[in-house]
């Protein structure tokens, strides 16, 4: 069952850990956090994430969640990225944590993928002010009345140039 360390800003760990316990009647093994202060000392925190990592890991490793990437708890995380049997996740919300406590005992990379889905599935605009689902116009009438009256509705479907190049970018900025 791998074990989950939750790096975050305080005291979103401790207080992620908390929901936990609140959710499952008391706190699963092999959970831990690590609540990062604004006057904390990296070099220090890396180590101490370091043994809570070698505490937490079991035989099918151990997954890191941690809050907002570039951030300082994110960084710390990152250093866990490298340990054998370890994945590192970003965005931590209580969705995530409640579908990694559930999927521990699974392999770790299918672990990853469940504390993901997790995450995203979780998110939801909820109440009277949720706008109702839009649905796409059919593309002959969302085009037709832009061209001209002799042409076919497939002709409203845009086509990249035959020599268009689409390769990955990798010298491109990113986010």
């Amino acid at each position: 069952m791998a074990g989950i360390l939750i790096i975050a800003h305080a005291p979103f760990a401790t207080a992620l850990r908390d929901c936990i316990s609140h959710i499952y009647g008391g706190l699963p093994a092999r959970i831990g956090v690590i609540d990062v202060s604004p006057d904390c000392n990296p070099a220090q925190v890396v180590a101490l994430a370091n043994s809570e990592i070698a505490r937490l890991k079991e035989e099918n490793g151990a997954l890191v969640l941690t809050d907002m990437f570039g951030a300082t708890p994110a960084n710390i995380a990152g250093r866990l990225a490298n340990v054998p049997d370890v994945r590192v996740l970003c965005g931590v919300n209580l969705p995530m944590l409640v579908r990694a406590v559930c999927y521990r005992a699974t392999p770790l990379d299918t672990l990853v993928d469940k504390a993901l889905a997790g995450a995203t599935k979780g998110v939801h605009a909820i109440g009277p002010a949720t706008a109702e689902p839009v649905t796409q116009p059919a593309c002959a009438a969302a085009c037709l009345p832009a061209l001209p009256p002799d042409a076919a509705p497939a002709d409203c479907v845009p086509a990249l140039p035959a020599d268009a190049d689409l390769t990955q970018k990798t010298d491109a900025p990113g986010l």
